[in-house]
């Protein structure tokens, strides 16, 4: 019976891939990205077209490719799975190493496909449920050290005085920090638990408040749009606010699907997030965005996207949640599945990439033409974004979008201004510096 299931799976599997050939969309990226995005009207799917290439990983001497001005370095490989990265104030950087925990129950044909056609494409790799410390040696090349071990598919970090707080998928666990240490090796302190019911979105970013005193966390929801009930969504699809001193923890904005990246900007004194939006109503929809979030905003999740377009698959509907929802500041582009976000006031590449956004792009799996797979940056002008996203760092897949290279996910600026990405498919950390300095 088993293997009926398994051969019966396959076929469809391959049925949908070159289904996806049929269905491409009309809009380029750009065009759907900035301050006002095209939004054509949402199409019904059974299963939706997917399409993801497979892993082919890097080549020795291969590289993605950067804008003009621009120079790339591999500086730490054989990694497992590396999703998001951390600078240290000494300059050592943390790398979490990470994937999903794979207790998501399949409930449909499209989970059970996405899930084969994903695997294949590297970006189910195992998951090392570790964090790395990679330090630049006085001879040139990086060291590595394990530096934590023995965590839960662990995502977002941050340092606050002494206490390092590492964000698992089931909660925030906290550790005693030494400048300098390569390792450690006490247990974890539990210090808030999070929502850990199947874990449609597992990841938790986290970006703490200026002063230390609060901690944000990216909840994502349990579902594309509520099909597994709404009962366990609760204080999902949401930011969390969680006071430091007491481990308390509110909800601070909803609505926002899959948040998974946050920052804090000093111009505007806001939080700003990435979020990953709905699929399977179209390759042209919808938007992923960049947004500032607001205290007590509700950003449409379920029942809106980008603002107030109902969708209609939601049901029953809230009228009362889509006149309040918050349109989005920004838009990067259908399916391109931000998964990284820096925002920087100067750094030591070009000018021309100081006082902006730094955006990485995991890439779409369910949109012909692909879209996505690149790092982009996003200029702002008076704490607020404009024009249309610039690409940095590209070509993660061949030219004909059969074998994927790598994938971005993690972007930070090292103690030398530098931009450094986590890639997630080749299990590499690449550098950009000025290609003139």
């Amino acid at each position: 019976m088993t293997k009926y299931i398994c051969r019966n799976a396959l076929a469809l599997a391959c049925v949908v891939a070159l289904g996806a050939c049929s269905e491409k969309a009309s809009f380029e990226p750009p065009q759907q990205s900035g301050t006002d995005p095209t939004l054509p009207k949402a199409q019904n799917f059974l299963v939706p077209p997917m399409q993801v290439p497979d892993k082919a990983g890097w080549k020795q001497g291969q590289a993605p490719r950067v804008a003009a001005g621009l120079k790339i370095e591999r500086i730490a490989d054989g990694l497992m799975h590396p999703r998001q990265l951390y600078t240290l104030p000494n300059g050592d950087v943390l790398v979490v190493e990470s994937n999903g925990p794979g207790s998501e129950p399949v409930t449909t044909p499209k989970q059970l496909i996405a899930s084969m056609v994903k695997n294949q494409s590297g970006k189910g790799g195992k998951g090392g449920n570790r964090i790395t410390l990679l330090r630049k040696s006085a001879s040139g090349p990086w060291e590595k050290h394990v530096f934590l071990e023995g965590l839960n598919s662990p995502f977002g970090v941050q340092l606050i005085g002494s206490t390092l707080y590492v964000a698992n998928t089931d909660g925030i666990v906290s550790y005693p920090y030494q400048e300098g240490q390569t390792r450690i090796t006490v247990p974890a302190t539990n210090f808030t638990d999070l929502p850990n019911t199947i874990n449609h979105h597992w990841t938790k970013a986290l970006q703490a408040n200026p002063d230390g005193t609060k901690l944000y966390v990216g909840v994502g929801s349990n579902s594309n749009i509520t099909e597994n009930g709404l009962d366990i969504e609760y204080r999902r699809a949401d930011v969390l606010e969680v006071d430091v001193a007491t481990g308390a923890s509110r909800i601070y904005a909803a609505g926002l699907r899959n948040p998974t990246g946050l920052q804090w900007d000093p111009v505007s004194n806001s939080l700003w997030a990435i979020v990953n939006e709905r699929d399977e109503i179209g390759a042209d929809l919808v938007p992923d965005y960049l947004t500032s979030v607001k205290e007590g905003g509700f950003y449409g999740w379920p029942y809106s996207y980008y603002g107030q377009h109902i969708d209609t698959r939601v049901k029953p509907q809230r009228p009362d949640l889509v006149a309040k929802a918050i349109r989005p500041d920004y838009a990067i582009g259908s399916h391109v599945a931000p998964l990284g976000l820096l925002l920087t006031q100067s750094n030591g590449l070009p000018a021309k990439y100081h006082n902006g956004a730094f955006i990485s792009e995991h890439g779409s799996w369910d949109r012909s033409p692909l879209s996505g797979y690149e790092v982009v940056f996003v200029a702002f002008r008076d704490g607020k974004p404009e024009g249309k996203p610039e690409t940095v760092v590209s070509s993660f897949h061949s030219s004909d979008e059969k074998q994927l290279y790598g994938a971005p996910v993690g972007v930070v600026q090292d103690k030398d201004g530098a931009l450094l990405i986590a890639d997630d498919v080749g299990d590499t950390v690449w550098r950009v510096t000025d290609a003139a300095r």
